[in-house]
Parts: structure tokens; sequence; C-alpha cells
């Protein structure tokens, strides 16, 4: 139950990052949730080969360049689905972003709710 509540918030978080990038587009809320699975599962399955390939470069950057690998996924995913759009690079960039801040407040709530009852 958790977890389904888990990829509905994160599915929320994508339509709130619809609303504040202008180069990300999610056409439905069934077209945010298979995006947010796509999303969880190249962050569950890729992010991390791509992190240990990336570890030089993101030790000279002090970790920033961890910001350019999300980016490049979250753009990525955007072009492997029909109704979930990412226009270009810096719209990944920014939309990972948000995604991230958004997904972490929607799940700290929803953990708290969840707790509570």
């Amino acid at each position: 139950m958790k977890m389904l509540v888990l990829w509905a918030m994160n599915a929320l978080a994508l339509l709130a990052v619809t609303q504040f990038v202008p180069g990300v587009h999610v056409t439905d809320f069934q077209s945010a949730l298979l995006a947010a699975l796509a999303l969880g599962l190249v962050n569950t399955l890729i992010r991390p080969v791509l992190l240990l390939l990336s570890f030089p470069i993101t030790l000279l950057t002090l970790g920033l360049f961890i910001l350019v690998v999300n980016g490049l996924l979250f753009w990525w995913v955007g072009t492997l689905l029909r109704d979930f759009v990412v226009q270009d690079f810096w719209s990944g960039l920014q939309g990972a972003v948000l995604y991230s801040i958004f997904s972490w407040v929607l799940s700290a709530i929803a953990t708290l709710f969840m707790r509570k009852s």
C-alpha cells in the first residue's frame, strides 16, 4: 500500500513539474504514473552505474556532475515515452531538480500521514 501511495505522489510531483518547467509536458495522470514508474526504474537500475562511471568527474566538480546525470536521465526517459516529453537537456535538468524536490516533499507528507493512521 505504501509503495502505491508513494508512486502516486511521484506522479503528482511530475505533474507539478510540468507547471513550472515549460519544456516538460505530460498529457494526463496515467501518463504521469507511467513516467514516474519509468523514472523510478531508471534511477534504480541505470543511475548507480552512471554515478560509478562518472565518479572521477563528480569528485572534480564537488558533486555537481550528479545534477548533469540526473538531468540526462530525466531527458532520456522523456525520449522513451510518447506522452511524457522533455524538450531539451536544460528542461531535463530543471525538471529533474524540481521533480526531486517535489517528490521528496510529497513523500515526506505521505509518510507522515501513513504513520499517524
